[in-house]
């Protein structure tokens, strides 16, 4: 376990055993494992300032949960890292409940801020494309960047799910990539075919990156081991540069243009929720909105009706944007 929370290291044995659960039972990823452990200590410290213990878990009760949130509320944080705390909470006192060591759970009744609509930042399809083509060279490195990015769009994966990758996982021959999602989820995800020739190019010279041995990592960074995330920022940031891509696009800007080039071309949506891996249908509908938007935005550039017509707009280029959404 990681020491995230230096002022009230060790943290409660409640707490301990909560953690232990979501690392061994429930397969949480060390992302989640951190988060939860940082806000129970976050949340620790302020209940010893009132002579509380997360020790003590019966003793919670809701206005200490109220009042922590009123103090969070006060520190000006973000919704959504409001309710990430609030949800490591409710974890903790789900588990304590379910097992028995509270007779009730203080987090009932206690709601998350609600959350502004924030639509995913997408790539048009010809950005999307440009960043692919940009990348030139017969380098084992230029290779490798071409497979990761062409992955990364082909098929939609998380940043953290194609760095995880090894290399029986992506099979060329059969055109699908085993992938471990969120929780250690399995899904297979299809192969595009440039994917395919990108990782088939690439392997053929992945030794030359100096693997160190027994390294099983399909994504090799430049010392020979696993790559990282900060090193595929950077090469997305710079094959974005070189197509002319500008406004800080991310491995996770990838993932939303493939869903929503894929609504958009008419997949369905249930289809589109399995091959993200989403457990919820509710987030892959966020991908709709945005089409909506764009299909309402081309509406008030064409429709004679829309009351935001130029008399000078060709209709034919207006007709021209509509299809290519």
């Amino acid at each position: 376990m990681s020491s995230t929370a230096a002022k009230t290291d060790p943290l409660p044995e409640p707490v301990n055993v909560f953690m232990t659960y979501m690392d061994a039972e429930k397969r949480s990823s060390a992302a989640t494992l951190r988060s939860y452990e940082k806000d129970l200590a976050q949340f620790e410290e302020f209940l010893q300032e009132r002579r509380k213990t997360l020790g003590r878990p019966e003793d919670i009760k809701p206005d200490l949960i109220r009042a922590w949130l009123s103090r969070l509320h006060g520190q000006r944080l973000a919704k959504s890292t409001l309710s990430r705390k609030l949800s490591s909470l409710r974890s903790f006192f789900k588990y304590m409940t379910r097992h028995r060591f509270i007779p009730a759970d203080p987090m009932v009744g206690i709601r998350n801020p609600k959350q502004e609509i924030r639509q995913p930042r997408a790539l048009n399809v010809d950005q999307a494309v440009s960043i692919m083509d940009s990348q030139v060279g017969d380098g084992p490195e230029e290779k490798r960047d071409l497979a990761l990015v062409e992955l990364l769009y082909g098929s939609g994966l998380r940043v953290s799910e194609a760095i995880a990758l090894n290399m029986f996982d992506a099979d060329t021959s059969s055109g699908v990539v085993r992938v471990f999602g969120k929780g250690s989820k399995e899904r297979l995800s299809p192969l595009s075919d440039t994917a395919r020739k990108a990782i088939d190019s690439y392997l053929a010279v992945r030794s030359e990156l100096g693997p160190s041995l027994g390294e099983q990592a399909l994504f090799l960074g430049n010392r020979g081991g696993r790559i990282n995330r900060r090193q595929v920022n950077r090469i997305l940031a710079r094959m974005a540069e070189q197509a002319g891509v500008f406004g800080g696009v991310h491995p996770h800007m990838l993932r939303h243009s493939f869903a929503s080039h894929m609504l958009q071309s008419g997949a369905d949506m249930r289809a589109v929720q399995e091959l993200l891996g989403h457990e919820h249908l509710s987030t892959t509908q966020r991908y709709t909105h945005l089409n909506l938007q764009q299909i309402m935005n081309v509406y008030d550039r064409a429709h004679p009706l829309s009351g935001n017509q130029s008399p000078d707009s060709p209709k034919e280029d207006d007709e021209d944007s509509f299809l290519k959404l």
